[in-house]
């Protein structure tokens, strides 16, 4: 506790002296914050980018109500440490969380530790996914691990856990709406709402089972790459939806015939998913997943026929999960307009990273191509966010930490690594970034995704895989927006490869991330 103390003293003393903090653009009313995060939700899957896949009515009124980022980014396309990013305002490679499987350094500094130390009551509601106890929030309730859909178990503040009814994206909710009945209402809040859904493996609610059923989806141009000059890292990948989404965990074809061979991994996380369903829910799911299954065994489709016949029930039921969760940040929004909150609270939706939905035919995140690099990221805050502002400078989820301290007149540390954007959503020209910093270092491990780290401007992307690989690959964006076509060796852009070459060096300088490419870190 007193190295916790002592560190807050220090970061409220070294502040950043940008300009951008703490500016008179606020008023004496400190704002009431909520940021709602989802897992793996892609914005391809949001119908205020992208109106081909579903409706989002919910999400799409934060972005009317308030701004859409068209160009908001992850430093590291993984669960954890993107999670621990938007805490500190910090890398991976300084707040430590560089993968899934460390815990989370609970003693940094963190923006809830600081509102709260401004008087904040703070909250942490929901899929915490840090190993570590959440701290400083004055109230939580978390899952443990990746938690699960159905009848899911919570950690209470005390440690005690406990076994709750219903689906986790409606209980979550509740919980948060709770918080909000029996929080000292003289006081401005903090509540950090984090969901499970849509995270693998997709398990929709009963009550939506109706929605997309059956419904036909427009399959990307990208669904069957063969991943022709990108054959080191991209044709290396275990995240296949032809190979690698299981018959079973994943698209839920739990025949018990025998009929269907999925091996014991499938069968085995699957079952134990399954038999924490009541009877009634059940009795739902097996009423729902019978034609499913009965589908499969008529068709038995192989090549090209299977992959379009996965991807198909992927977005069924990835897209049901999405449904669950604008439903619920309804209700959020419904309450702040019943409790005349609206006006004094910034709401943020965005989701811990990308996710493929069968672009390059794949599942799951972790590279930095577009799909997974790219962060949903829309917010409102009445009378200090235009209605329908559209944002286009880069941004990062390392820039949301010194934001919503700048919104709430606290000073942001001076090694918080991020900026805040409040100055660019009131219409204020300041300096800003013009490319941003990418690193991943989960491998091996699940998915074997090479380690690898990158550049990306508006127009271009440089890419190094490395580790047991040394590999580079550039992208012209706007010449190939779907990253088929590996520029690296193209003389065409050599002077463009040196440009990019030289500023990812000085990225790392800034960054501190300059560990030797061949350093061999633990997991």
């Amino acid at each position: 506790m007193k190295k916790l103390f002592t560190s807050l003293v220090i970061a409220m003393l070294l502040c950043k002296s940008s300009g951008t903090t703490a500016q008179v653009l606020y008023p004496p009313t400190k704002p009431n914050i909520i940021v709602i995060m989802t897992d793996d939700h892609a914005l391809q899957a949001i119908s205020a980018y992208n109106p081909a896949l579903l409706h989002t009515p919910n999400i799409d009124r934060i972005a009317k109500e308030g701004a859409i980022f068209t160009n908001s980014f992850c430093t590291n396309s993984i669960c954890a440490p993107s999670r621990a990013v938007i805490l500190t305002g910090k890398h991976s490679n300084v707040n430590g969380q560089i993968h899934n499987g460390i815990t989370f350094d609970s003693s940094q500094v963190t923006f809830p530790k600081l509102l709260q130390q401004a008087g904040y009551q703070t909250a942490m509601i929901g899929k915490w996914h840090l190993k570590s106890m959440p701290t400083g929030f004055n109230y939580w309730i978390t899952m443990p691990d990746q938690g699960h859909y159905y009848n899911p178990d919570f950690i209470m503040m005390d440690g005690s856990v406990k076994q709750v009814t219903g689906y986790a994206t409606n209980l979550i909710t509740d919980y948060a709406l709770q918080y909000l009945d029996t929080r000292d209402t003289a006081k401005p809040f903090c509540m950090l709402l984090y969901h499970k859904a849509p995270h693998r493996n997709w398990m929709p609610d009963t009550s939506d089972f109706d929605a997309l059923r059956g419904r036909h989806f427009p399959a990307p141009p990208t669904l069957y790459d063969d991943y022709k000059n990108r054959t080191a890292a991209a044709a290396q990948q275990e995240m296949s939806i032809e190979k690698d989404m299981y018959l079973v965990y994943d698209l839920k074809l739990y025949d018990t015939t025998g009929a269907i061979i999925d091996g014991k991994w499938s069968w085995t996380n699957f079952i134990h998913d399954y038999e924490r369903l009541n009877p009634a829910q059940k009795a739902a799911w097996d009423k729902e997943y019978a034609p499913v299954i009965a589908d499969y065994k008529k068709r038995s489709p192989t090549g090209k026929a299977l992959i379009a016949w996965k991807y198909q029930r992927y977005m069924e039921d990835y897209l049901r999960c999405v449904v669950s969760v604008d439903k619920s940040i309804g209700r959020v929004l419904d309450y702040l307009d019943a409790h005349h909150l609206t006006e004094n609270t910034i709401v943020i939706y965005t989701s811990d990273q990308g996710m493929y939905l069968g672009e390059h035919g794949w599942f799951d995140k972790r590279f930095m191509y577009e799909e997974s690099l790219h962060m949903p990221l829309v917010m409102r805050y009445p009378g200090h966010i235009q209605p329908g502002t559209v944002e286009k400078q880069l941004v990062q989820n390392l820039d949301y930490a010194p934001t919503l301290l700048d919104y709430a007149g606290v000073c942001a540390p001076a090694d918080m690594q991020g900026q805040s954007f409040a100055p660019l959503l009131s219409g204020k020209s300041i300096p800003w970034r013009d490319a941003i910093y990418y690193h991943y270092y989960e491998y091996p491990a699940f998915h074997s995704v090479k380690r690898h780290y990158g550049i990306r401007t508006n127009r271009y992307k440089l890419i190094h895989f490395y580790n047991n690989i040394d590999t580079w690959e550039l992208y012209d964006l706007l010449q190939d927006p779907h990253e088929m076509k590996n520029r690296y060796d193209d003389p065409k852009y050599s002077a463009i490869r040196k440009d990019l070459s030289t500023r990812l060096e000085a990225m790392r300088i800034q960054y501190k991330d300059t560990v030797p490419d061949n350093f061999v870190r633990p997991f």
